[in-house]
């Protein structure tokens, strides 16, 4: 089956509306184990007092957030997703954190409704990899930046790096009998090899363009900790369990244990190994 871009771009904005409300509940958890990946980027971006700095599928938008703490008192925030459910979790942040230099917009990341040059740098944290089109994303990224301004962005590695959302995925399609996605189709692990990135990067006009990898950990409770908050954060993975009969859920289950019985501990704690590209580019 071929892949229909308009599609998925109404799907998905759809899923990510009606995830906001897991990823709000489960920011700070998230958030505790991304912490890494958020410093990596403001440090390679260098936000500076007075900077305008665009956010790209901004989520509850906590890696913006710290750099509109950075750019103050004169620099601004332009905080955005699809998902204007989303953008209210972003919101909420703001004012708990006490930002008044936040401007909130919902915009797609593959037509930036921005001005050519305008502002001085670009985060996106999980983004480009999840687009239908992230090379047309990554030539608007190019456009409203300023000569010589910066985007920032982490997309996760391959599957062998990441169990914690490889397996549970790769189990469902057991269950299921869906075949694996084509390497190109929008998903998490799509930009595993480094060289896509770095190929999507330089046919957008980048330059200076350096990768590295972080190794990260998710901990949790327990695993029935852990699932839970999967199936809040993961669209496509809470959609496939929630086709599923309740028999298909054991097995499901059971399979999904016995594989990341490895990162179980004695008191049933969870520590599951994650790695993320980090990337930075200089228009």
């Amino acid at each position: 089956m071929s892949f229909d871009a308009e599609t998925f771009r109404h799907e998905s904005a759809q899923r990510w509306s009606a995830a906001a409300t897991g990823w709000a509940a489960n920011r700070a958890t998230f958030q505790a184990a991304m912490e890494p990946v958020s410093a990596w980027m403001l440090e390679a971006l260098g936000p500076q007092p007075g900077h305008r700095v665009l956010e790209l599928a901004a989520g509850p938008g906590d890696t913006g957030l710290m750099a509109a703490q950075r750019i103050r008192p004169d620099g601004t925030l332009i905080c955005t997703d699809v998902a204007e459910e989303m953008l209210d979790a972003a919101r909420a942040r703001a004012h708990e954190l006490g930002l008044d230099n936040v401007e909130f917009k919902a915009m797609d990341a593959e037509w930036i409704d921005l001005p050519a040059a305008d502002v001085d740098g670009v985060l996106c944290r999980f983004g480009y990899m999840l687009l239908a089109d992230p090379a047309a994303a990554l030539g608007e990224t190019r456009r409203v930046l300023r000569p010589g301004g910066r985007v920032a962005l982490a997309a996760w590695t391959g599957p062998q790096d990441n169990p914690w959302i490889a397996v549970p995925g790769e189990e469902l399609r057991r269950v299921t009998g869906e075949p694996a996605p084509a390497p190109d189709t929008p998903g998490p692990l799509r930009f595993g090899d480094p060289a896509v990135l770095d190929d999507l990067l330089g046919d957008a006009g980048f330059l200076d363009v350096r990768i590295e990898q972080l190794d990260l950990t998710f901990a949790f409770d327990d695993l029935d900790t852990w699932w839970d908050v999967q199936l809040d954060l993961g669209t496509s993975l809470r959609a496939g369990v929630s086709a599923l009969t309740p028999t298909q859920r054991d097995d499901l289950r059971d399979a999904i244990d016995a594989r990341l019985a490895d990162h179980v501990a004695p008191d049933g704690s969870v520590r599951i190994p994650a790695r993320t590209h980090v990337a930075v580019a200089e228009a």
